[in-house]
């Protein structure tokens, strides 16, 4: 297996590398030494399949794809590759919120049963009233449940299963597509007390707005109120105000909305592949894309966050990019790894406690980093199709990223 997958390796390395942004000789020489370098790291065989960005304000500098999508296939991962990108989705869910804020749809501070069909209350704290800024900043008190891992991930209807895993480690199960349930239905069976998935330990015995606790139901809640609150479906509202106007041609939220020939072909570790799968839950992890439209999106954000977006207006996205907690709302902070969600938190938007703004995303065959850095202004994205099954393999994702930083400014003319 390892020979095949070298051999993948030797195919790939002079051909996916796609710069956006035309370069001078000596740039394209320092891309070249990327590209030799991360096929190394690919070749140790940790991972089937992965593809990279750096991009600048100016656009995409450097972009490229290694390995395979699939392995029986030979199948080789470009940039146009697509893939779930797990909780990265939730910056998506980010801007739709503030987008549909700018229309005039909903105000972040509304309470969140101004909106919803059914109440979600936490039980613990009847009396006080949930807001949309508190589900996007994760101090909404609303936690993941049992039947979140159990019941939220379905299988693609017509795959073959034969030597499929059915579950993912130990809690995770994927159910058949026609156990499958809407996303309201399986909020408010989640949520209310009349559900039959409801358990008061869905809940934190603390106020909500008061202590942070991650949180992709309140994402998924989140979602649903952008859906009641503009009136369409939210795959609708985004490819209309997002996608679309940034010719993400390759992303969408589920199956039908993506070409499923370029679908890549996710891994529990480097020999047992995974079934096909969606989310019920989709806004929290299930946005489909390629590491070409991920660059592209983190173009926009970056520039963005430099007010010159075209998304958002410059007030949503200083919004979007404000911290809005404080030391009181963790009970512990983490100060050892700049790229995580637990530190401190826009809308949707997480900042390490350096320099670093973006959000990771991990699901089953899901590994994905998107992160820029406000000091150099420079940012990467890294999206893989296989876990983690060695420690070592951990050590070489941060080598991968790590090498990305040491070249960015290397590509840049």
């Amino acid at each position: 297996m390892n020979q095949l997958l070298f051999a993948g390796f030797l195919a790939l390395v002079g051909g996916w590398a796609t710069p956006a942004v035309a370069q001078p000789a000596q740039y394209r020489a320092a891309q070249d030494s990327l590209t030799a370098e991360l096929g190394t790291l690919r070749g140790q065989g940790y991972f089937n399949g992965f593809g990279v960005a750096i991009v600048s304000r100016q656009g995409v500098l450097y972009q490229h794809g290694f390995g395979l999508v699939d392995v029986q296939a030979g199948k080789v991962y470009s940039i146009h590759t697509v893939q779930n990108i797990g909780s990265v989705s939730k910056t998506v869910v980010g801007l739709a919120l503030l987008k549909a804020q700018e229309l005039g749809k909903l105000q972040l501070d509304d309470p969140v049963n101004k909106y919803l069909p059914f109440r979600v209350v936490n039980p613990n704290f009847s009396e006080v009233p949930t807001t949309i800024q508190q589900l996007a900043t994760h101090t909404s008190s609303i936690r993941d449940n049992d039947f979140y891992l159990s019941k939220n991930y379905y299988l693609k209807p017509g795959q073959n299963l034969t030597v499929l895993p059915l579950a993912f480690e130990d809690e995770q199960t994927f159910v058949p597509a026609d156990s499958a349930v809407a996303l309201p239905v399986f909020l408010q069976n989640v949520l209310t007390p009349q559900g039959k998935w409801y358990q008061p330990k869905g809940f934190l015995n603390r106020r909500p707005g008061e202590l942070y606790e991650y949180s992709n139901m309140a994402t998924a809640l989140a979602a649903y109120i952008i859906e009641r609150a503009c009136g369409q479906p939210f795959p609708r509202f985004t490819a209309r105000y997002i996608t679309k106007p940034q010719h993400l041609r390759d992303s969408g939220w589920s199956f039908g909305e993506i070409d499923f020939s370029r679908y890549s072909r996710l891994y529990q570790s480097p020999t047992v592949p995974l079934p096909y799968y969606g989310l019920t839950t989709y806004p929290d992890g299930n946005f489909i894309s390629s590491v070409a439209d991920l660059g592209t999106y983190l173009h926009e954000l970056l520039r963005g966050y430099y007010g010159q977006g075209t998304v958002l207006t410059p007030a949503s996205y200083r919004e979007l990019f404000r911290p809005e907690l404080t030391a009181k709302n963790f009970e512990s902070r983490n100060e050892c790894n700049p790229y995580n969600e637990s530190y401190n938190v826009g809308i949707f938007m997480a900042f390490g406690y350096t320099s670093y703004v973006g959000h990771t995303g991990g699901d089953p065959g899901v590994v994905t980093l998107l992160f820029f850095d406000l000091k150099s202004g420079i940012s990467r994205v890294l999206l893989l199709n296989t876990n983690l099954a060695a420690r070592a393999g951990g050590t070489t994702i941060f080598k991968i990223w790590d090498t990305l930083v040491r070249y960015q400014h290397r590509v840049v003319s």
